[in-house]
């Protein structure tokens, strides 16, 4: 392998907004991250549906309501 050529792989401490802390190796040091999975939703199981700015009634008006295609009719 040729000196010189890849960087420096250090310890480094990765630190969520949660304020939940990792340590790992990284060639940064101290990185701040805004999510993880201590606070993801999708690891967490807390998911919520938010509607920003009445996003489903806007698409509610425009399209109206929606039924699946290739449902089957009851008998």
């Amino acid at each position: 392998m040729k000196a010189n050529t890849h960087p420096d792989y250090n310890p480094t401490t990765i630190t969520c907004a949660c304020g939940h802390v990792y340590q790992t190796g990284s060639t940064r040091e101290n990185l701040r991250i805004g999510i993880c999975a201590a606070c993801h939703p999708f690891f967490t199981g807390q998911q919520k549906f938010v509607d920003t700015a009445g996003r489903v009634e806007k698409f509610s008006r425009r399209f109206g309501t929606t039924r699946l295609v290739g449902a089957k009719k009851g008998k």
